[in-house]
């Protein structure tokens, strides 16, 4: 697929758009294998001191942040996330010998050093530790090592989820889907999700050719995503995705929007877009509408922007997003709506500033599959504490 300066005809653009398509096919393929994964994993989880830990390194990471709240809360399970890149740095503060664990690691080549290091760590540290690998790539190591090992389950993405731009964009919220089906089928399964896919489907055509943008078309220097709980994740995922397309001629930032105001909110000026994701919590809702509200009221940014599942006077305000309507929709739910706007805006922006999406480092120093990590072999100090 040649390469252009437009988002039409870039693997970016048609990685985006597929997404839906992706998810129904993966979670479909979790329905068929249902009965053997389930011989996997159910006697793991009756053990009452199971550690589940999501992991993965960068964008892949983030899949935990976002999902590994709400899983905890509603399985009544031990979900927690920690990056790959901290796993292989610090395994004596993550990986305790004292209880099982589950580490289900996420990647879309499966290549990282790090993904392949923390697996290692895992076992190395953790006398009864399984594997559930998460991954878009049946070549990469990740999903090999899987395949070949007792105390591990592989679950492969489907083919074109291996992302060939830069950044991942499938990948991401098609492994995301698939953890929630895998640990929650009664709320997330091939049939409840279709409405989640059909909600993306709907904003990827209200999108057209993406030519017009998400936000408007103005010239941003910096972009500020807010979410609260996971959104938060999600919020960080968005600005990653600014980040990499623009190879950092766009600075973005996130946070959540109550911890925004002690510090961060200094970096507001007139040339910041800041775009809020209001969760459909009606608790948490009411603090992200508190900080709308405040900014807007402030006139310090150029462009205070919400993404919203249902109106309310404060959103309706200003300048806001409403997302297609079907049902209520769950937070986790949402996150996948507020990650399309994002991967969208990111693609948009990566053409504005010349850069060609597919491959945005020019300098080469930053690449689609990490390199130049040197992977330290664990040998307990002699003083460690």
């Amino acid at each position: 697929m040649p390469e252009t300066k437009t988002a039409t005809g870039t693997w970016t653009e048609k990685e985006i758009r597929q997404q839906p398509e992706c998810w129904s096919r993966s979670l479909n393929h979790i329905d068929n294998i249902r009965q053997t994964l389930d011989q996997f994993l159910s006697p793991l989880l009756q053990k009452d001191d199971l550690r589940i830990v999501l992991t993965g390194a960068g964008t892949s990471a983030f899949i935990g942040d976002i999902i590994a709240p709400w899983l905890s809360r509603h399985t009544g399970k031990n979900f927690s996330a920690i990056p790959t890149t901290d796993l292989v740095t610090n395994p004596m503060d993550y990986l305790s010998p004292a209880h099982p664990l589950l580490l289900v690691s996420f990647a879309r080549s499966g290549n990282s050093p790090e993904s392949v290091a923390a697996v290692e760590l895992a076992n190395q540290f953790v006398p009864e530790c399984y594997h559930l690998s998460i991954t878009c790539n049946e070549a990469g190591s990740l999903y090999k090592n899987a395949v070949d090992s007792d105390n591990a389950f592989a679950l492969l993405m489907p083919a074109e989820t291996h992302d060939r731009g830069f950044a991942m964009t499938s990948s991401i919220t098609t492994m995301m889907a698939s953890c929630l089906a895998v640990f929650a089928p009664d709320t997330i399964n091939s049939n409840t999700f279709q409405d989640v896919a059909d909600r993306c489907q709907s904003i990827l055509s209200s999108l057209s050719d993406f030519s017009q943008g998400v936000f408007g078309e103005k010239p941003w220097k910096r972009i500020v995503y807010l979410g609260s709980g996971g959104l938060q994740a999600a919020a960080r995922e968005s600005a990653l995705k600014v980040l990499e397309l623009t190879a950092g001629k766009v600075v973005a930032f996130y946070d959540s929007p109550t911890g925004f105001r002690h510090g961060p909110k200094s970096l507001i000026d007139n040339e910041t877009l800041v775009v809020v994701f209001v969760s459909s919590h009606p608790y948490t809702r009411q603090y992200d509408l508190d900080l709308l509200e405040e900014l807007r009221r402030d006139g310090q940014a150029m462009h205070v922007v919400a993404i919203t599942a249902e109106h309310d006077p404060v959103t309706d305000s200003g300048p806001h997003i409403l997302l297609p309507a079907s049902r209520p929709f769950l937070d986790v739910e949402l996150a996948f709506c507020f990650l399309i706007y994002a991967q969208v805006f990111a693609l948009t922006q990566s053409i504005n500033v010349g850069n060609t999406p597919d491959t945005p480092s020019v300098s080469g120093t930053v690449n689609r599959v990490v390199q130049g990590v040197v992977i330290h072999p664990w040998q307990t100090p002699r003083s460690a504490s």
